[in-house]
């Protein structure tokens, strides 16, 4: 069949990988850089299987910038456009999304609209009043950055917003083009999907934020931080997933989806405490890891890489940022080493490109993950990457 995809982020373009496999796909993006990149066989985001599977060629997928040529005949329409959220409202900026849902409903589309953005709880029933003519229904996706389509080629579960049978039938096309052997598709209503989706990435929030506050604890009392969480995480109640320590959580997903989380139950007066505790957990790990760098009064603090995970070219929202800003404010003498970036100062801060100039002009160097380069440097590297993994 035809699907289209709007978006080609690391949601949109990994979707639309896998399911060309079967499928025809149609990819809509705004970005003719992106379009044309795609239509040559190049991923234009870093992503290893999306690099290598676009390369082989073998896929039946086109990417366009008009939405009449993507929408035409095509039987489901796969939204993943970007929803950042907005600290003044409170809430997600779902702009974009509407934006597809207007070229959908403006071009008659009698396909199913999937929304795989990510958005408020109660999203999806208010936007099916707005467009009547238009069969919409939620699906989450559990991805990481510079691994979705590896997660799209072995998910955990397939979760569908809704019981109709078209929504159903999206949900076993996702399976079917999966390589994983028995997937669970959970089909549930649209609202009890958006909260999947921001309970999920709240709790790996809070798993993150728990055990750097173990860290933090470690390190003040001059602790061994991985004997301690390799003898806690032996409890197979407990497990080893998401325990290395870090500067806080970042990336695209998880400081937005419990920001909106902790606005869902604001809105509604609903008494929590742990949502609330979470957002505030990361701002304190990452304000501890800012003044035990500031105390020890280099004389140039050195950053390495903006990005938040290894294999990744993504720094949206990367905690190191924010660690950044508190130098700044502090007067303190900064400088990054970022190869991906284009410019000579990001966030006031001179940036530079190569690396030996860049370890020699540093006094400390802060890495938020280790990579085997820096063993050369140990002596100036302040990291809390206790596992050398993401």
């Amino acid at each position: 069949m035809k699907i289209a995809v709007i978006g080609m982020g690391y949601v949109g373009l990994s979707l639309a990988t896998l399911l060309s496999k079967d499928n025809e796909v149609v990819a809509v993006d705004i970005d003719e850089s992106r379009v044309d990149m795609v239509n040559s066989g190049k991923s234009p985001i870093v992503d290893k299987l999306i690099e290598e599977y676009l390369a082989k060629g073998d896929l039946n997928i086109t990417a366009t910038t008009s939405y009449a040529v993507a929408l035409d005949g095509a039987e489901y329409v796969i939204v993943c456009t970007p929803t950042n959220y907005d600290v003044e409202t409170g809430k997600f900026d779902t702009s974009s999304v509407e934006a597809a849902l207007d070229q959908a409903r403006d071009l008659k589309s009698n396909a199913a609209v999937v929304i795989k953005s990510t958005i408020p709880v109660g999203y999806t029933n208010q936007i099916r009043k707005k467009y009547p003519s238009l069969f919409i229904f939620f699906s989450p996706e559990f991805l990481r950055e510079g691994r979705a389509l590896e997660d799209n080629l072995y998910p955990s579960r397939i979760v569908v917003g809704s019981e109709d049978d078209r929504a159903v039938k999206f949900g076993e096309l996702l399976k079917e083009s999966a390589l994983k052997d028995d997937v669970k598709v959970v089909a549930m209503e649209s609202t009890e999907a958006e909260a999947v989706k921001l309970f999920a990435n709240t709790y790996l929030a809070m798993r993150v934020s728990y055990f750097n506050e173990l860290d933090t604890f470690a390190e003040i009392h001059d602790l061994n931080s991985r004997k301690i969480i390799e003898a806690v995480c032996l409890d197979p109640r407990i497990g080893m997933d998401y325990c290395n320590p870090s500067f806080g959580y970042g990336g695209y997903c998880l400081p937005k989806d419990t920001k909106q989380l902790r606005a869902n139950y604001k809105e509604k007066k609903i008494p929590q405490k742990m949502i609330e505790a979470t957002v505030e957990a990361n701002k304190i790990r990452k304000n501890y890891i800012a003044y035990t760098i500031l105390s020890k009064n280099p004389d140039c603090i050195g950053i390495y890489r903006l990005t938040m995970k290894k294999d990744s070219d993504n720094y949206r929202e990367s905690a190191i940022q924010d660690i950044i800003r508190k130098f700044v404010e502090n007067d303190a003498n900064v400088i990054i080493y970022e190869p991906t970036f284009k410019g000579g100062e990001y966030l006031g801060c001179e940036v530079i490109n190569d690396f030996e100039a860049f370890m020699k002009k540093s006094d400390i160097v802060l890495a938020n993950r280790f990579e085997p380069k820096l063993h050369e440097y140990s002596d100036k590297i302040y990291t809390r990457d206790m596992f050398e993994k993401d």
